[in-house]
């Protein structure tokens, strides 16, 4: 899918965050977004989720040079970030299930391939309420890049995470994202060290 921004701004209050930012997203690549903190990266990675409302420009997907009606769109798109909750009340197990109805899983993987691909097997049947923040974030990042969709956006994927999740992050965008769109927000480049293209956005002060 493609996502193409045009005249994008963003402001709170009277305050611009960013404004004229003009660029395409196109299917299959990977991005980053970079920028100190409160530059307005994450920012735009909900604006084009649609978590967050732009209030100048437009935001256009295609696929395949054909435009996707907006219902369908929150289907196609992924998310993981530090500010999104869990379920905390429900185990792994029953989280990972909840969520696989609501958008599938890629490659229709069982939810036990993908505990199992998270490294937390021994957690199946635990409620995540009782989880490390690194386990947590395990969990977004699998909810995220195992959901059958073909835009995956992380806003600081290695949040809470040792060395072993690093790796673990690394692997997966490896093998379970070669063909779709990923885009990162970052300003730390162990993050998006793979990424095609990076947008500063800075340049749109």
């Amino acid at each position: 899918m493609n996502i193409i921004l045009e005249n994008i701004g963003k402001r709170f209050n009277t305050e611009w965050i960013f404004r004229r930012l003009n660029y395409q997203f196109e299917a299959g690549k990977k991005y980053a977004i970079t920028g100190p903190n409160g530059s307005g990266k994450s920012t735009l990675l909900q604006i084009i989720s649609g978590a967050t409302t732009h209030n100048e420009g437009t935001i256009n997907f295609n696929e395949n040079g054909q435009p996707i009606i907006a219902e369908k769109i929150y289907s196609k798109i992924s998310l993981a970030a530090p500010y999104l909750e869990l379920i905390e009340e429900m185990t792994l197990s029953e989280f990972i299930i909840f969520h696989g109805k609501m958008k599938g899983w890629v490659d229709n993987f069982h939810s036990d391939q993908i505990i199992e691909s998270v490294h937390l097997a021994k957690a199946t049947h635990k409620q995540i309420r009782y989880f490390s923040s690194g386990m947590k974030q395990r969990v977004k990042l699998g909810q995220a890049i195992f959901s059958d969709t073909t835009v995956i956006l992380l806003d600081e994927p290695l949040t809470n995470l040792d060395e072993e999740g690093i790796s673990l992050y690394h692997s997966l965008i490896d093998k379970y994202c070669n063909k779709r769109t990923v885009i990162v927000s970052s300003n730390d480049k162990k993050e998006y060290s793979f990424s095609d293209e990076v947008l500063d956005i800075n340049a749109y002060k």
